[in-house]
């Protein structure tokens, strides 16, 4: 009994010692960016629903390493029969690579992009590994940055596939698990892949523009398809208590006209925008919001702040590639996202805090 002790203990050890020598020789992974959580009234992170801010203050961010994108990434290596992207532009190596493996493991990748931005090495490369790309070639953007993965989960938000879209700029990345969300946007990557058609050139109109996904009111809306100046009007003009945006882009009188009655009517009202476009921008709605005394802050981060976010009442949230301007709603292809849960909007809260946290004081 004792030799046969003896000997377990010996094993034990060796098991030991084995284990340790194999950790130390076995590279770490290299540190994956958390999907922040969000609580069991929305779903868990690894549910229907992941949510994704990219920080340029992260540590490996000059590196162009440990962003949204490698996630990204990660889902489109998990792709067994289809991806479709429509990006604005495209020049993140994951984002390549990943998309060229799928192809050559007999996934059905198809692209539709901005046709100015077709000229960057990777998209070349995209080209030449055999993938189809239609640009729009109209006047109008094709501004959309979204991802179906085999027609059952979405990604959107408002960051392009670039370097500077991941690692320098403000911005949000979403991943929804639903087929009927992964409907609307196959319906809508379809009429511009098979039909070519952008912009005011429409046919077929969104299957699931209303739904519910685990007991979380979702509505998915197109531009300029489906009237989402509208849709945002009355939202701006349901609210009740408070109004947080963070915005690139925000010259649209309408809504502006419309955050500051709510304002005058005694909600709390706070915003972000853009420094760079406050400057550029024509009628830019910065300075009538000053002009009415409204907490709104040039931002401070020494990328774009690249956003296109409203928070209604901390419970409802406003996402996608839609910049609050008039050719955001007439002429360029956009998507829209909008969110009825207060847990998913206390996360979108909390980047909001960063962001005005680094603004500059007016």
């Amino acid at each position: 009994m004792k030799t046969q002790n003896n000997a377990r203990s010996r094993s034990y050890l060796c098991l030991l010692v084995l284990s340790l020598f194999l950790s130390a020789c076995i590279p770490a992974t290299p540190d994956l960016p958390t999907p922040i959580p969000v609580t069991p009234d929305a779903g868990p992170a690894d549910g229907w629903l992941e949510i994704y801010f990219t920080n340029p203050a992260a540590p490996h961010a000059a590196d162009y390493e440990g962003g949204p994108d490698e996630t990204l990434a990660a889902a489109i290596d998990q792709a067994r029969l289809s991806v479709d992207v429509a990006a604005y532009s495209l020049n993140l190596w994951s984002i390549r690579d990943t998309l060229i493996h799928a192809h050559q493991r007999g996934v059905v990748v198809r692209m539709v992009m901005e046709s100015d931005n077709m000229d960057t090495q990777e998209v070349q490369q995209i080209l030449d590994a055999g993938i189809p790309i239609l640009g729009d070639q109209r006047e109008g953007l094709m501004h959309n940055k979204f991802v179906v993965i085999d027609r059952a989960e979405v990604w959107t938000g408002s960051m392009n596939f670039t370097t500077s879209g991941t690692y320098q700029d403000n911005n949000n990345l979403i991943r929804i698990r639903s087929t009927q969300v992964a409907e609307d946007y196959t319906t809508e990557f379809n009429e511009m892949f098979v039909e070519n058609l952008f912009g005011t050139d429409t046919s077929a109109a969104t299957p699931n523009p209303s739904l519910t996904i685990d007991g979380t009111p979702v509505e998915i809306t197109f531009s300029p398809d489906d009237g989402v100046a509208a849709q945002l009007l009355s939202l701006i003009q349901g609210a009740q208590e408070s109004i947080y945006f963070m915005a690139y882009s925000f010259t649209a009188n309408d809504l502006g006209d419309a955050i500051r009655q709510r304002a005058a009517e005694g909600l709390t009202v706070a915003g972000v925008m853009d420094d760079g476009q406050i400057n550029s921008n024509q009628g830019t709605e910065y300075d009538p919001f000053m002009q009415a005394g409204l907490d709104v802050r040039r931002d401070g981060n020494a990328g774009l702040m690249h956003h296109k976010v409203i928070i209604i009442d901390r419970k409802i949230v406003i996402t996608g590639s839609y910049n609050f301007s008039a050719s955001a709603e007439t002429s360029n292809d956009e998507n829209v996202v909008v969110i009825h849960n207060a847990d998913v909007a206390e996360q979108y809260l909390a980047e909001f805090q960063r962001v005005y946290d680094q603004a500059q004081q007016p």
